[in-house]
């Protein structure tokens, strides 16, 4: 009897130390929109739970579609922190106020394009990395074809290409929508979806993910894919019989971006992600699961790998004009309307 009132005494004062405790000590946990590639994502989430003890709950989805989730979850927010993917949908969700203030002291460390996005968004958002845009082709069946090599956007629309090239939806994926970008700014609006209606023809599928065409192409279900070209170089360096093309009449960019989405409920877990995600040990990880962008810590190695932004020709992309809430949803809106439906024939 002794016994049982020892045992009781010691479950009610351990229930009692418990309750003393503040709920959020308790909930060492942070939810996280990953945007990036599911290698990459993996285990930079892992690195985190190592180095702080605090348990990631993540999922991983397009830039368009995590967009897409922040404005449908926004008046209860189930996630704290968006890390990755392109920059464009991260600017429209910071004007629509998706997303939270927050000024790193990491900030000081980074590259002026990353700093750039941050002042863009008024501190909404931040550069993590960038990459060039362009194409790739399986090397293999181009021979067995007997097509030419494709070097430029212009070369996409011949009808030699019908059928063998893959693109993303530009509602779903970032990097689709920075290729519709990128065609208004280097060609002008008009000429440019005219240029997408042709390429149109040739399609052989739209994709959620902006990185699936350039996997499709390593395996050869697919001639040639658009994507950022450090998405093909990984599959390159895993062996595809891929070659990676930076197109002859330039391209855009992407800064892959982080964002703190507002209402989140562990706000200060996700602002230790935020900060220990711009360190340069973080920023390695990308390599390590062959991640090939430039990272924006000044600090962190750029991967050898990695397609030399110097090195291609770059348009002045107007990342607060395409970025925009109004001009994201009217080019989307006309590229539906316009492209989607348009005749293959």
């Amino acid at each position: 009897m002794k016994v049982v009132n020892k045992l009781a005494i010691l479950g009610a004062s351990a229930f009692a130390a418990i309750a003393m405790v503040p709920a959020s000590s308790m909930a060492q946990e942070v939810v996280v929109y990953c945007g990036v590639q599911e290698e990459w994502c993996r285990p930079m989430m892992q690195a985190f739970e190592r180095k702080t003890g605090i348990k990631v709950l993540m999922t991983r989805k397009s830039a368009g579609e995590i967009y897409a989730q922040l404005k449908a979850e926004a008046s209860n927010p189930r996630a704290d922190i968006w890390w990755g993917g392109t920059g464009d949908p991260h600017l429209q969700s910071a004007e629509e106020g998706l997303t939270e203030t927050y000024v790193s002291p990491l900030l000081k460390d980074l590259q002026p394009w990353a700093l750039k996005q941050a002042e863009t968004s008024k501190n909404r958002t931040v550069g993590i990395y960038a990459g060039g845009l362009g194409f790739s082709f399986n090397v293999d069946q181009l021979a067995k074809r007997k097509l030419p090599e494709p070097k430029c956007w212009a070369d996409l629309t011949k009808a030699d290409y019908k059928d063998e090239v893959q693109v993303a939806d530009p509602n779903a994926s970032g990097t689709s929508y920075n290729m519709l970008a990128t065609m208004v700014q280097l060609m002008g609006e008009a000429k440019a979806f005219d240029y997408l209606k042709a390429m149109h023809k040739n399609v052989n599928q739209y994709t959620k993910t902006g990185a699936a065409p350039a996997r499709a192409v390593a395996t050869g279900e697919s001639v040639i894919g658009i994507t950022f070209m450090h998405d093909a170089v990984t599959e390159a360096v895993n062996g595809a019989p891929v070659k990676v093309v930076s197109p002859c009449e330039g391209t855009g960019y992407e800064i892959g971006s982080m964002s703190l989405i507002k209402g989140a409920k562990n706000l200060d877990n996700a602002k230790k992600f935020y900060d220990w995600a711009l360190t340069p040990e973080a920023q390695a990880i990308g390599a390590e699961a062959k991640a090939y962008q430039v990272p924006s810590n000044k600090a962190a190695p750029v991967p050898a790998q990695a397609p030399k932004l110097s090195e291609i020709k770059l348009i002045d992309y107007d990342f607060a004009k395409y970025g925009s809430s109004a001009e994201r949803t009217r080019l989307l809106s006309k590229w539906d309307a316009e492209v989607r439906n348009a005749p293959k024939r």
